[in-house]
């Protein structure tokens, strides 16, 4: 398993191992060793999966506060996605910069998205599932979440993505400029 950092050094791509023949592959697609000293030590306690019917589908930008919060290990089982992952930790030298990945179950690779993110994606093809692991049970009351077009955070989606296709949440969630102070950074 390979693990390596994004442009915001604190983001992850794993990119999983394949060993494969005639019939196909096999991979470690998580090892706790491995992953804590890359990113750190933390329990997973929850796995999460969603299906979007169809392309273009934006789902995000999420995340959970205090006390609840949640780093996230995701990856795509069926059809592509493209993951984004926004620095909201106030002070960060890369605060309100985006990283975005393609993930599909051809490449096998996953996104780190560490607690002090906000986390969204955009489908690429129909019927595409998202798997993903988190480190703190979900809590409607720390369900929080910053908007998907925000021009100061500039994220560059795919030509397909269909606002559209946006929950009611997430068409009402805030602009980092009016975010509170969820998260502080420190060295």
């Amino acid at each position: 398993m390979e693990i390596t950092s994004l442009s915001i050094p604190d983001i992850k791509l794993v990119a999983p191992r394949r060993i494969g023949d005639e019939r196909g592959y096999f991979a470690e697609t998580f090892r706790a060793d491995v992953f804590a000293r890359a990113c750190g030590a933390g329990a997973f306690v929850q796995d999460n999966e969603s299906r979007s019917a169809k392309a273009g589908t934006l789902r995000g930008l999420h995340f959970q506060s205090e006390p609840h919060v949640q780093g996230k290990l995701v990856r795509c089982t069926a059809g592509a996605l493209f993951d984004v992952a926004v620095d909201i930790r106030k002070g960060s030298p890369t605060y309100g910069q985006w990283v975005g990945e393609t993930l599909t179950p051809e490449n096998g690779r996953q996104l780190w998205v560490p607690p002090g993110f906000a986390h969204g994606f955009c489908s690429l093809e129909p019927d595409t599932v998202i798997c993903y692991k988190v480190t703190d049970y979900y809590s409607a009351e720390c369900d929080m979440g910053l908007v998907w077009d925000d021009p100061a955070i500039g994220v560059i989606w795919p030509d397909l993505a269909d606002p559209e296709t946006l929950s009611g949440k997430d068409r009402a969630q805030p602009r980092l400029v009016d975010l509170p102070e969820y998260f502080t950074w420190s060295q």
